[in-house]
């Protein structure tokens, strides 16, 4: 969690504190929470406390920010991959304002907020109608009823690059009311990114669900990552076999038979349809 992130769609992670509360189907296997129980951080749940962070971890952006101007060449950080930045709890307050003075001081580092509290931005954010350029504002997006009700919270602030992680995908998303028939009050999305689900209790996301963001996408000219399959990824009929392995499904997007096996994120690949799709918007 750093420097050089795994995470195909940023360059470097930082995580202001660890820990957080589910609140919604995306939550349901955490690949956040397993790792903080894997390393002994009881940091999940409301009651738990949440795990903070010295001057030493804090400076490390400040760095990231230098070798980026030194190397004329801007970096883009996920911010925060072990918390939700938008969590309301009180003791948080104090690091929000660290983490604002931070981003304003990193101009050559673009900042990806993403939240599943899309409602919480407006009152905890200092900027208003006036935000940074390096601030990309996101949500998470893994089912229909999520998207109804985040995206008018995201998308009423006058963020540089307003983005959608629809992963984990546990259902079909219709993008087409903020696309083709956005309200003047909305602004608009600005990138995609969709994935599937990975550990071994992960629910499978269906190739019509990742095609259907792909082609709304690529119909309003939307940046669009496919990030990932996660666990399951689709078998070919011909090659049909059904084991403990491979199940069937109906594809509740096109009404379509489908086969999935599970087989591991990094055997899965990250291909939709033979394409690697790694589109990113322009910084602001």
């Amino acid at each position: 969690m750093g420097k050089d992130s795994s995470i195909e769609w940023t360059d470097h992670t930082f995580n202001p504190w660890w820990g957080c509360t589910k609140v919604s189907p995306g939550c349901v296997n955490c690949y956040a929470e397993t790792w903080a129980r894997r390393v002994g951080a009881a940091v999940w749940g409301k009651d738990a406390d949440r795990r903070m962070f010295g001057e030493k971890h804090w400076d490390e952006p400040l760095k990231w920010n230098a070798s980026s101007a030194s190397e004329k060449k801007r970096k883009r950080v996920f911010c925060a991959s072990m918390a939700d930045v938008f969590e309301a709890r009180t003791e948080l307050n104090s690091q929000r304002k660290k983490l604002w003075l931070l981003i304003e001081s990193t101009p050559w580092l673009d900042w990806l907020l993403l939240t599943k509290r899309p409602q919480n931005i407006g009152r905890m954010v200092p900027w208003e109608n006036d935000w940074p350029e390096n601030v990309w504002l996101g949500t998470t997006v893994e089912d229909q009823q999520r998207a109804n009700e985040r995206l008018p919270h995201l998308l009423q602030h006058p963020a540089k690059r307003r983005f959608l992680s629809c992963e984990p995908l546990v259902d079909g998303v219709d993008l087409s009311p903020w696309i083709t028939k956005r309200p003047k009050s909305l602004h608009q999305i600005d990138w995609v990114i969709a994935g599937g689900e990975s550990g071994a209790k992960a629910r499978p996301m269906f190739p019509g669900w990742a095609r259907q963001l792909r082609d709304q996408c690529n119909t309003a000219g939307i940046p669009f990552h496919f990030k990932q399959w996660g666990h399951w990824s689709p078998v070919q009929v011909k090659k049909v076999t059904l084991s403990s392995a491979v199940k069937q499904f109906w594809d509740n997007v096109t009404g379509e038979e489908v086969f999935m096996e599970a087989k591991g994120k990094k055997e899965a690949g990250r291909r939709l349809d033979g394409v690697t799709w790694d589109e990113l918007p322009q910084p602001a």
